[in-house]
């Protein structure tokens, strides 16, 4: 029988933040960047306008999850800023449901900007979510940072 490689499937997210497990979350969104052009037309010269990259920017990543016992182990974290605002590095490990490692992100200079805790209602049982979104400097080079590579 064929082993299947298909890292898409069962892949859930691995995230530690500095010396803190942040624990496994079921949906990532947001990993990227766009790098910013601006454009200069050149007196004379029709045939095109030029395009020049700025800077780049990083858009937030989102981080969902069914609430579980990892969920105080996110809330402590997020107290931790109470008493101040220190970037951190965030490493985000994509895995298989065999716990394979697909993939390693490390996120430069992370704070929370937004925490969403589940909506609780008996008129609607759903599955309680929790979503944490968290800003960032950019990509670390694998390695470069406090994760695990």
């Amino acid at each position: 029988m064929a082993e299947n490689k298909d890292p898409a499937v069962s892949v859930c997210f691995y995230v530690k933040i500095d010396d803190d497990e942040i624990g496994a979350f079921s949906t990532c969104d947001g990993l990227g960047l766009e790098v910013v052009i601006e454009q200069r037309e050149e007196g004379g010269n029709n045939g095109f306008v030029w395009q020049l990259p700025t800077r780049i920017k990083y858009a937030n990543v989102k981080l969902s999850r069914p609430v579980c016992r990892d969920s105080a182990k996110l809330t402590a974290w997020l107290c931790s800023f109470a008493s101040g605002v220190r970037r951190q590095t965030a490493t985000i490990t994509a895995m298989t449901g065999d716990r394979d490692v697909v993939a390693v992100w490390e996120l430069d200079g992370v704070i929370p900007v937004r925490w969403t805790g589940p909506s609780l209602s008996p008129d609607s049982p759903k599955v309680a979510m929790e979503t944490v979104e968290l800003a960032h400097h950019g990509f670390l080079p694998k390695g470069a940072g406090g994760g695990q590579n």
